[in-house]
This record gives C-alpha cells, structure tokens and sequence, in this order.
C-alpha cells in the first residue's frame, strides 16, 4: 500500500496548550491550498477554530487541520479522574490526494497520497494532546516516538482487526470510514468524493454522530 512520506506529512507535536490558538492567524495558509478543506457539516453549533497546514518541500500546501469544540491541551488519561473528560473535541484533517508524482525538483518521486496519510495523521494528531499516566516528563519524547510509529503501522493496515467500519455523511452522502478507538480517544479517516481524503480524531465528542463537509469561506475560522 502506497503511504504518504512521513518526511512531507509530519503532524505538529504540542507541547503545550498554546500551540492551538498561536495558529489562528494563519488562515493565508488554508487560502493557498488548491483543494477544499473539511470541517463538521451546519449540525455542529461550537466553537471552530484552525490549527496548522503541512507543506511539501517546494511549499505546496498538502494537509492542514480544524479543530472544532474546546482547544486541546496535552492531557494526561489519568488527570481528570476517569471518564470525566473536561475537554470535548474533534479535529477534521483535510489530506490533498496526490498519486505518485515528481518532486518540484525533479530529482525525485513523492509517495502517493492515501486514505492511510489521513488516518496517520489523525493518529499522531491525537497523540500530540496526550500525555501518558505516571509517565516523567523526560520520557514524552521517547513514547511518543514509539506512540507515532505504531500509529504509522495501524494506518498502513487499515483492513486489520484494529478498525472497524463507520458509516458518516459527507456533503450529505453516506461515506464509509476506517475508525478505530484507543485509551486516548478515537481516529478515523476515509476519501471524498472533492478529491481529498479526510481523516478526524477527538476525545470526548462521539464520532457517532458526526458528519462533514466542506468548508464554504476558511476565512471565516480565523
């Protein structure tokens, strides 16, 4: 199965809860990529809000994301007691679909851009917000290094038994997604037909319930 590189498709890894809002301002990447984005559909009445755009090398917009309910923060499982989730989100990742292409340069190729680039990038979206219980703070970088390459693998077999099968409407047309659920929250990701694949994760909202579509004016997120 051809993937998307993870070199081009890397997903900001937050430290903090400020890396979300610092992003607010940077609507002039969303307006520079030559396809649609994806948020939830009108169902949806909170607060949305934009994140970050991923580039390639010769800086062609290819991914970027839309957080929608409460700003995440890094969160430790464990912080809030349970199943008393203090922050409910979902973040809509919008991946361009590219098949195997020369790179700007000409010096190379580009992987293909799949359903899978969606569903990795969900992945370590997520992760990016989570904190392992009683875990040092020294140790982060190394279990999220081991935390993103299982992520790589689950989204490289997305016809495994970690997934399941998630019917949601997209542009109001029944769309079928590859979810999957963990301790952290749950991912899903699946194709459209407006030539992106969307990929989505979040904790605290259902993914039940869920529907997108496309955004009418990304300007309007800033």
């Amino acid at each position: 199965m051809e993937t998307t590189s993870r070199a081009v498709a890397q997903a900001p890894a937050a430290e903090s809860g400020q890396q979300v809002p610092s992003a607010r301002g940077a609507v002039d990447g969303y307006l520079r990529a030559p396809f649609p984005w994806y948020g939830l559909d009108e169902a949806f009445t909170g607060p949305r809000w934009l994140m970050q755009v991923g580039t390639a090398a010769d800086g062609a917009v290819e991914h970027g994301s839309i957080g929608h309910g409460d700003e995440p923060s890094v969160r430790n499982e464990y912080a809030t007691g349970g199943d008393d989730v203090k922050e409910k989100f979902a973040v809509v990742v919008t991946v361009a679909a590219h098949p195997v292409r020369r790179s700007a340069d000409g010096t190379g190729l580009l992987e293909a851009t799949t359903v899978s680039s969606a569903a990795w990038l969900a992945g370590v979206g997520l992760l990016s917000f989570t904190w392992p219980g009683q875990m040092d703070h020294s140790l982060r970088d190394d279990w999220l290094e081991q935390q993103t390459e299982t992520a790589w693998v689950l989204a490289d077999d997305l016809d495994g038994p970690d997934w399941s099968t998630l019917s949601l409407p997209v542009d109001g047309v029944p769309t079928p997604f590859h979810y999957r659920e963990s301790e952290f929250g749950w991912v899903l990701a699946g194709s459209t037909k407006a030539g992106v694949h969307v990929g989505a994760y979040g904790r605290g909202m259902s993914a039940y319930g869920l529907g997108f579509a496309v955004v009418k004016d990304i300007s309007a997120y800033a």
